[in-house]
């Protein structure tokens, strides 16, 4: 074994990676910002993204039942791989409405997710830090009455906003990867 490639290489391989993590993280932090910057446009890239996914899984379902055909399910199979199919056609098709769908969706969720953070803090409200799940609820709940009572107009901002946030977020992450870990000491 060649013990000058094994010692040397890892810090090569640490600059490589540190590079493509400071990369990655300016590119989604600027992508964060431009989605934040226009929401509503974040909003409908992102529809079509999800509808594309949607239109994927339903074909990979009809694919699935027709070779698979002499396997249980497979009228469950078609029938999931066609409302996948109807659903991600539409939000292809109508992508402004699947906004508004989306987003009515989205404050389902979070609403739901606030109460259960709500309840997830009476359950652990005696262990340090569990004001953080009441914060998060109440945040949740807030949020989730903002989009609702603002609906349809809130489509303009929601998802884009929502999206924004969470690139610019998955982006300073990359960026701080890099600068939190040990450097490598040269030996002289």
């Amino acid at each position: 074994m060649n013990t000058f490639a094994s010692t040397h290489s890892a810090p090569l391989r640490t600059r490589r990676e540190t590079g493509w993590s400071i990369f990655m993280g300016i590119i989604l932090m600027l992508a964060g910002f431009a989605a934040i910057w226009v929401p509503f446009a974040a909003g409908l890239v992102g529809t079509i993204f999800f509808g594309s996914l949607v239109l994927i899984s339903g074909i990979a379902h009809l694919v699935y039942a027709w070779f698979g055909r002499k396997g249980g399910g497979v009228i469950w199979q078609i029938l999931i791989g066609l409302i996948y199919s109807i659903a991600g056609v539409t939000m292809l098709l109508l992508p402004v409405n699947a906004v508004f769908a989306l987003t009515l969706v989205l404050a389902c969720y979070i609403a739901i997710e606030g109460v259960l953070e709500l309840a997830f803090f009476l359950w652990l409200r005696l262990l340090p830090g569990s004001a953080w799940f009441l914060v998060d609820g109440i945040i949740s709940l807030f949020l989730s009455v903002l989009i609702f009572v603002g609906w349809p107009s809130s489509s303009l901002w929601a998802l884009g906003t929502l999206v924004g946030v969470s690139l610019l977020f998955s982006g300073i992450a990359r960026l701080s990867l890099p600068m939190l870990r040990p450097r490598p000491v040269n030996a002289a």
